[in-house]
């Protein structure tokens, strides 16, 4: 191999080295940020890939809900004959000194074949950050489970749209992951953190004035 081969392998190596390295301890933001114990019991060992446009969240990083109204790509390493859910809640309802509409539900996309996040089924349309004016920073987690058994059926859920705020607030992730007994199968996760900016307004009047301080 040439230096310069030598070199071009190095730095790929250096920088794959470094990236991994950057993505484990954003991780422990979980426990820093309080995501540990507010929603699970203990932090993912992964992190779960989020792009949203050209920016790739790390965990606990502060983005503006004007960046986060379109859903992200999401990315992970899967099984390929697997099944995956992918749950998306807010804690801080209406507000993290006073959660009491925590967690508001984001997004719910369940029966996710392999790694391919579009064929799953959306049970609950995405809404991005709408946090009320004056409530601080709000924290939106994202968890990715492996489904235990298979392709499974959720049709008791309800479908939520993305043009109402009904039936959002109080969704716990616990209470979820052991009705279908996904407790031990958490494979992933990230969350960023967002307080209110003028488009929160907007996602507001899309909710149709419902739960407008629940978000």
């Amino acid at each position: 191999m040439h230096s310069s081969s030598k070199d071009v392998a190095f730095k790929t190596f250096t920088t794959a080295t470094f990236l991994c390295y950057v993505a484990a301890y954003s991780l422990h933001n979980f426990d820093k940020d309080g995501v540990v114990p507010d929603i699970i019991d203990k932090a993912p060992t992964r992190q779960l890939k989020l792009l949203y446009g050209s920016i790739d969240v790390l965990s606990g990083m502060v983005l503006t809900p004007s960046q986060v109204k379109d859903r992200p790509k999401v990315e992970y390493e899967a099984e390929k004959e697997e099944f995956y859910t992918l749950i998306m809640n807010d804690p801080d309802a209406p507000s993290r000194k006073d959660p009491v509409m925590g967690e508001w539900h984001h997004w719910l996309v369940t029966n996710i074949p392999g790694a391919d996040v579009s064929k799953g089924e959306e049970v609950t349309q995405y809404v991005g950050a709408g946090p009320p004016k004056g409530t601080g920073l709000h924290r939106y987690v994202f968890l990715l489970y492996k489904q235990p058994k298979g392709k499974m059926n959720f049709k008791e859920l309800p479908k939520l749209t993305s043009q109402s705020g009904d039936r959002r607030a109080n969704n716990k992730v616990r209470e979820f992951v052991k009705k279908y007994e996904m407790g031990k199968h958490l494979v992933a996760g990230n969350f960023f953190q967002a307080e209110y900016d003028d488009y929160v307004p907007q996602l507001h009047s899309q909710l149709a004035g419902k739960h407008k301080t629940e978000l």
